[in-house]
């Protein structure tokens, strides 16, 4: 209660952090997550989920794409299932040739 009281927090999230001995935070992760590797790997780094979006839905077969990104967010750790619901997924979203992309493609002009 001490303790609580001099974090300003409320007593149960102080228990709760001394139980688990962590912070509990929400990390999600977005953006460049492709295929079911990509979201192993950020559930491995700790993220507690992942965003999808055009990575997985401008694919030639998004239904295969997000239902294999999904199997392996909740198995990260099941190495023969990445590599079994990696099979036959076909070709993902086209990416962007850098060499393709002019000074002002590549250039931050948020703010201006």
């Amino acid at each position: 209660m001490t303790i609580a009281h001099d974090l300003k927090a409320p007593q149960e999230l102080v228990k709760r952090v001394h139980k688990n001995d962590k912070l509990t935070v929400i990390n999600l992760a977005a953006d460049g997550v492709s295929t079911p590797a990509d979201a192993a790997l950020l559930m491995n780094l700790g993220s507690d989920g992942t965003f999808i979006g055009s990575e997985i839905f401008k694919s030639k077969t998004p239904s295969k794409f997000a239902k294999a990104v999904v199997q392996e967010t909740a198995h990260p750790t099941d190495y023969k299932l990445i590599a079994e619901v990696s099979k036959n997924l076909d070709d993902p979203m086209k990416g962007i040739d850098v060499s393709e992309l002019s000074e002002t493609d590549l250039m931050e002009t948020r703010g201006n």
